[in-house]
Parts: C-alpha cells; sequence; structure tokens
C-alpha cells in the first residue's frame, strides 16, 4: 500500500479487495468510506463481485483438493531448486520498463 508505482485509486482498489477478502469490516469500519472517494457505487459493486468470485473458487478447488495448475507445471516448481537471478531480473526490469506511467480512468459508458 505504500508502493510509489500505485496510484491512490489504485492503492483503494487493492484496498477493497484486501477489506472484502478477509471480511476486517468490524476491524476497519472506514475502508468503504475510503474505497467511496474513488470508486462509484457500481465499481465498488463490480470489484465485490470479483473478490467474491475468485475466493469462491480458491475455496472450492482447496476443498476438494483440485489442482490449479496441471501435474507438469507443479512439477517443474518442485524440481527446481533455485531460479536463476539474471532471468528474475530481465523479467522485473521489462516490467518496469513497460509499466504505463498513468492508468486510464475506466470508461462508465462500456
Amino acid at each position: 500500500m505504500t508502493s510509489p508505482l500505485l496510484n491512490p485509486r489504485e492503492r483503494a482498489a487493492c484496498l477493497w479487495a484486501e477489506h472484502f477478502t478477509r471480511n476486517t469490516a468490524r476491524e476497519n469500519p472506514g475502508v468503504l468510506e475510503e474505497v467511496k472517494r474513488h470508486f462509484t457505487d457500481g465499481e465498488i459493486v463490480e470489484m465485490s463481485l470479483m473478490s467474491g468470485k475468485q475466493g469462491m473458487m480458491n475455496r472450492f478447488m482447496d476443498s476438494f483438493a483440485i489442482p490449479i495448475e496441471e501435474e507438469a507445471e507443479v512439477n517443474k516448481i518442485k524440481k527446481s531448486v533455485r531460479g536463476n537471478p539474471d532471468k528474475m531480473k530481465a523479467y522485473l526490469q521489462s516490467l518496469i520498463d513497460n509499466w504505463p506511467e498513468e492508468f486510464p480512468e475506466p470508461n462508465p459508458d462500456a
């Protein structure tokens, strides 16, 4: 939440996703008001639906022990004892190089 790469609207979206997923309404009752400063009611409903859907799918997959990844992919990860730092650095640098300076506001007509 302190990343200089996130603007206030993006921080509010992350805050809402965490708040919604962890059900922190009792501990942090002011989160909704903070999020309302950046999003319309409709946008908050959409973010809530997406967070709820992801949470439901995660719990469903975990409860039935359904692998999210194909077993071959999981095995590749298990066999890898160490990531290649040069590849990791190149990947992260590509993210930084391609990160937009500014994210467009959503189109309310879409």
